[in-house]
């Protein structure tokens, strides 16, 4: 068996205050490192702590562009962070001691605006994939976010051999397309960092992302709203029973939980099951990429 073992870092952080979460990400990290991890994953923009977010949540009619929200523009500029600066730098050091790639969330430094982004750090210290989140919620402040506009997948380097991944985050994962694209795109495991509780119906849907495209999923939610959940993306047995696809799943506590991925059964089932690449008929499929928007769904402030 080749087994890769991802580590959901599942914390509460202290606030904006970018030393704190770094300091705790590092020891949260040395735990994952002790247990065997080969990779750790952070929750949702990590650098922040979510702060400035979390408690304007589900702000009804977000307009990016009034300038009643020009000061938290400024906070946003204030708390991005580059691949280059300190923060994401002692991880870079960080994953190079250890042995162990960082799935790193942050707020990352953009022009018009931050984005919300994860870098995959591999065991040598440098950053193989930026992913920054496709789907912002622009239901509420994340609006004055700029969306991601790709869904990359690369080769990362572990001690148990490599493995394609690629990633999304929070509100990704209720569109079904980003795990297909993913999935095209050759991922076997997606990482994904999250901000939000994960209930029945959301851990349902990250279920059902793992069996219809035969990938691993791995999310990491901050503590509190917790349930940091992997899925191994095996959904039936040679003999064709029925089987439990979840590897772990967390509680609300705050804690490092190990996720072991059984690449060698993942990849034999993806080469002999009727899902994810197989069966499609893409040429039926014009209306998805289409960009009207009919009613009872159209939003005036969705952006496209």
């Amino acid at each position: 068996m080749t087994m890769l073992r991802v580590a959901l870092l599942q914390m509460i952080a202290h606030g904006s205050d970018q030393d704190a979460n770094r300091a705790k990400g590092e020891a949260f990290c040395r735990q994952a490192a002790q247990m065997g991890a080969d990779i750790a994953l952070f929750p949702e923009m990590w650098n922040t702590g979510y702060a400035h977010f979390g408690e304007n949540l589900l702000t009804p009619g977000i307009d990016p562009d009034d300038p009643a929200y020009d000061a938290m523009r400024r906070d946003l500029r204030a708390m991005a962070v580059g691949p280059d600066d300190p923060f994401v730098m002692r991880f870079r050091e960080l994953a190079r001691e250890l042995n162990m790639a960082i799935g790193l969330t942050y707020l990352e430094r953009w022009e018009p605006s931050p984005r919300n982004t994860i870098a995959l750090i591999d065991r040598h210290g440098e950053i193989v994939l930026t992913y920054a989140k496709v789907h912002t919620c622009e239901f509420d402040l994340e609006a004055l976010l700029t969306p991601g506009e790709a869904f990359p997948v690369a080769t990362l380097d572990t001690a148990q051999g490599s493995v394609r991944v690629g990633a999304m985050i929070c509100f990704d994962r209720e569109f079904p397309e980003t795990a297909r694209l993913l999935m095209l795109n050759g991922a076997e495991l997606v990482l994904v960092p999250n901000c939000c509780e994960m209930e029945n119906n959301r851990l349902s849907q990250l279920r059902a992302r793992a069996y219809e495209n035969m990938a691993a999923f791995a999310l990491a939610n901050h503590a509190g709203m917790g349930h940091s959940v992997a899925y191994d993306g095996v959904a039936f047995a040679d003999d064709e029973r029925s089987l439990d696809m979840t590897v772990v799943e967390a509680g609300t506590a705050e804690g490092v939980y190990l996720a072991p991925i059984d690449l060698d059964r993942l990849r034999a089932y993806r080469a002999s099951e009727v899902h994810g690449n197989a069966f499609r008929r893409p040429r039926l499929y014009g209306p998805l990429v289409s960009e009207a928007v009919s009613e009872p769904f159209v939003r005036p402030l969705a952006r496209r």
